[in-house]
């Protein structure tokens, strides 16, 4: 708003006040933004579906995706640790290609809920969520407030640890 008035006409003063409207609809504090996906069987899978049953992480990702298939053990691992307790992961993934989208989850061992629209960077969620790398994710309390972004590695243990704090031992 602050921009000379000459610049309000511009395409690209356009896109800066659209990707702001996005990032501010998707920070800490605000309510996860809806929407519904194809699963691995085709099924349509809506994110209100898991969302306020306990603490969600969306996972932006892909198959071709380098630094997502290296922060995938960690995922495993907290998936693992927490998902009894309470947390689940969604994964939205940025593949063009069903094989390959696939053949990643299998080979991961990822046996969380997973969507794709198989349009790579085109994906509808990731334009509402306005990610525009990958690995991305978001962190949604139990209400679906989003209460963490872009948590990867020691991060995101630490804060599941804060969430799920271990029980005290018994001396």
């Amino acid at each position: 708003n602050a921009f000379d008035t000459s610049l309000s006409h511009s395409i690209y003063t356009k896109y800066l006040k659209d990707f702001l409207t996005v990032l501010k609809r998707t920070s800490v504090g605000q309510t996860y933004v809806p929407f519904s996906m194809a699963d691995t069987a085709g099924t349509e899978v809506a994110l209100s579906d898991l969302a306020g049953k306990g603490y969600l992480l969306i996972d932006f990702w892909a198959s071709w995706c380098s630094p997502c298939r290296e922060e995938n053990p960690n995922l495993v691992n907290m998936y693992n640790t927490y998902h009894e307790k309470g947390f689940d992961i969604f994964g939205v993934s940025f593949d063009n290609k069903q094989d390959r989208w696939m053949g990643a989850i299998k080979d991961d061992g990822l046996t969380w809920t997973h969507v794709s629209d198989l349009k790579g960077w085109e994906n509808a969620a990731g334009k509402l969520y306005g990610i525009r790398s990958i690995p991305s994710n978001v962190l949604l309390d139990t209400n679906g407030v989003i209460i963490g972004k872009n948590l990867r590695g020691e991060d995101l243990q630490a804060k599941l640890a804060e969430l799920f704090p271990a029980p005290a031992r018994k001396k």
